[in-house]
């Protein structure tokens, strides 16, 4: 590894975050919420630490090899969610302890929306946007941000690239040069969010909170400026703009980029994953839409608005996103637990939403299929297929490796949790919502995680930014063979 590269990288990155802190002190300071001195001085303390760490090895011409890469995405993810909590903890408006400013910044940055926070409305409007922001930084990644900048710095990005997208298939570049690519996805991103934020303004929401509202979708993170969430508005064509913002999102972005560029929408009609994805979301809004509507004739209830809540939290649940409009935890039945279990699948790979992802569930499917046909024929030689292509043995190998480490690491997480006193509902609901980057959970913390205590609280933290990271790139620095030159 070479120390001077991470280093300088990580410097750099480190000032990049800082900015960030600009736009919610400048609400500060034209609100009078009493938090400007707060962000102003984490810009500063965060700009002086970057750069200490970058001013000594600015010259340094060392590229990152592919272990530095994985060893600076794993570590500033780690020194990010400290940084991004110091602003909520040295202003003095809104108490927040450490842990609870941390678990925000985590979950803010990891776009898990999971909150310790009772009273979001009463919040300085300030520390409401910089939630949002937080979200919205996440969304695509702050690492892919940083290589469309960090270019400019002579600093190579291939290496963070790989080591930040999502899924089973990271090599995959949509343009030749890796900052024309992180760029070309952020100007999709950015045009998504003011999309989105626009149609919020028009179906009533003030500016603030369309602005503040888009940032959490597009990013398919779930905080609010309120804390009944979505259903604040009580608005059926808001929910509906949130739907298809939210599928939007949890779409593969290199499709949206391919469909752009060639002004055609066969990129997203031949495309397995988003098929399956749209399958599995039709297939549960009417399991959902069945049960509540069995259960609400059973007891003589109104159905009226059955049919719009059904489809949003199914959506909200299947992208990761986390918006609620209904307390979906007392629904009746299975219903909770097969939302959350969509949840776990999450969306396509590549996309701004958590879980597994759909391509791998959907290789996961089709090598289970395979291994009955070869029951049947054992002397077969049966590819497994994505479209009209097979797929290479070693991404199935991985993708099955990735499985059996995340239930791994689900039950160690579960045990931990169920050892600090939480109960199994809440226990197991709580993993499943951190490393699916998904917010909502069951049982005790199933409207927030104000309740439980701080060392959970620690737990979902690594919980939140291992699913970030899709549990491989923070677990390969455990390894002797990382280490070894």
């Amino acid at each position: 590894m070479h120390p001077d590269a991470v280093q300088r990288v990580l410097g750099a990155l480190l000032m990049v975050f800082s900015i960030t802190m600009l736009p919610p002190a400048l609400f500060a300071v034209v609100s009078a919420d009493g938090t400007a001195t707060a962000f102003f001085l984490t810009f500063v303390l965060l700009l002086a630490v970057g750069g200490v760490l970058w001013l000594p090895v600015r010259r340094s011409r060392r590229e990152l090899r592919t272990r530095d890469g994985f060893f600076v995405v794993a570590m500033f993810w780690v020194v990010l969610g400290a940084a991004g909590a110091v602003p909520l903890v040295i202003q003095d408006v809104a108490p927040f302890s450490i842990v609870d400013a941390l678990f925000e910044s985590v979950s803010g940055l990891t776009t898990t929306g999971a909150t310790a926070i009772v009273g979001i409305n009463e919040l300085p409007i300030s520390i409401q946007y910089y939630r949002q922001q937080l979200q919205w930084l996440g969304g695509m990644g702050i690492i892919v941000l940083a290589v469309a900048i960090l270019p400019m710095l002579g600093i190579g990005g291939m290496q963070l690239y790989r080591a930040e997208l999502p899924g089973p298939v990271k090599d995959a570049k949509i343009t030749p040069r890796i900052a024309e690519t992180a760029k070309a996805l952020w100007y999709i991103y950015l045009g998504l969010t003011a999309v989105c934020a626009v149609a919020y303004w028009l179906a009533g929401m003030s500016v603030f909170d369309a602005i503040s509202h888009a940032f959490s979708t597009i990013a398919t993170g779930g905080f609010s400026t309120h804390d009944e969430s979505i259903g604040y508005f009580d608005s059926a064509v808001i929910e509906m703009i949130a739907v298809v913002f939210m599928i939007i999102s949890a779409l593969n972005y290199s499709l949206h980029f391919m469909a752009w560029r060639r002004m055609s929408i066969e990129p997203w009609r031949t495309d397995p994953e988003l098929r399956a994805f749209l399958l599995v979301i039709a297939v549960v809004t009417v399991l959902v839409m069945g049960g509540l509507f069995v259960y609400q004739a059973a007891h003589n209830l109104s159905h009226d608005e059955t049919w719009h809540h059904a489809i949003f939290q199914v959506v909200s649940f299947a992208t990761t996103t986390g918006y609620t409009t209904a307390s979906y935890y007392v629904w009746p039945a299975f219903l909770p637990v097969l939302l959350l279990f969509v949840a776990v699948v999450g969306g396509c790979a590549n996309s701004t939403s958590g879980g597994l992802k759909v391509v791998r569930v959907l290789l996961l499917w089709r090598q289970g299929g395979r291994e009955i046909l070869r029951l049947i024929h054992p002397q077969a030689q049966i590819p497994v297929k994505m479209g009209d292509r097979p797929v290479n043995e070693r991404v199935i190998d991985a993708v099955w490796g990735f499985f059996a480490a995340y239930v791994v690491l689900f039950a160690l997480l579960m045990l931990t949790l169920l050892a600090m006193g939480l109960d199994q509902i809440t226990a197991f609901s709580a993993v499943a919502s951190g490393l699916a980057n998904l917010g909502p959970a069951l049982g005790e913390v199933a409207a927030n995680f104000a309740s439980v205590g701080d060392g959970p609280k620690l737990v979902m933290c690594i919980a939140m930014i291992m699913g970030r990271l899709e549990i491989f790139t923070l677990l390969v620095l455990f390894t002797p063979a990382f280490w070894r030159r």
